[in-house]
């Protein structure tokens, strides 16, 4: 994510990246737009979504896995685009947050469905961004960090979608799925309680 200015935009290591400075520097010169880059990453969480709901097979599920982490490079040349590219609109906001519910949403939710585990993960990852963006609603500096924010529950979920591929080849179970979901909805829980905290703790010194 990251079509914001700098106090909300999520510190990335990989953006000082010279295949990500190269790659977004590249497409400012076309016409794509941040906003395009942004629903992009929702394309390729459908596809991954699709691929983990509707076959167990470790081709679809190592597929899926890179589904996630093209959703993910999505999420970081949008915002490059649209702030070192120049590129930045009034309604960049909007693209910043609402695809990447979507996408989030989508992807964990497929897994859960997949191992039995439901939707209690994506519903935890939604409240993560909620009181992060609250946050930045009440007058404070987004809060981005937590044991299990976006980059890591998209890590979690590749490897477990890689674990599972391996899984699938000597079993019928999924345990490498419920394991993710669980570490996932875990790490979920106590990133909206440490969040929560401190934006109490930083309300109450305003």
């Amino acid at each position: 994510m990251g079509q914001e200015g700098d106090a909300s935009r999520r510190p990335i290591a990989s953006r000082s990246s010279s295949w990500a400075i190269g790659m977004s520097a590249w497409l400012a010169r076309t016409g794509v737009t941040p906003n395009g880059i942004s629903l992009l990453s929702i394309l390729f969480a459908g596809i991954g979504a699709t691929l983990i709901l509707l076959t167990a097979h470790p081709i679809a599920l190592i597929s899926a896995a890179i589904t996630v982490q093209l959703r993910l490079v999505c999420n970081l040349l949008d915002g490059m685009v649209a702030i070192e590219g120049g590129k930045k609109t009034k309604s960049g906001p909007i693209y910043n947050e609402f695809p990447d519910r979507i996408a989030d949403s989508l992807l964990l939710i497929a897994a859960g469905y997949a191992c039995g585990f439901a939707w209690l993960g994506a519903l935890l990852a939604a409240l993560t961004a909620y009181i992060r963006v609250f946050g930045g609603a009440v007058g404070l500096p987004q809060d981005f960090s937590g044991i299990m924010a976006k980059q890591r529950r998209m890590a979690v979920l590749t490897m477990g979608l890689v674990a599972q591929s391996i899984e699938t080849l000597i079993s019928v179970s999924h345990w490498s799925l419920i394991l993710a979901s669980a570490i996932i909805a875990a790490g979920s829980l106590v990133t909206c309680i440490t969040r929560t905290k401190t934006l109490a703790r930083s309300l109450e010194r305003l």
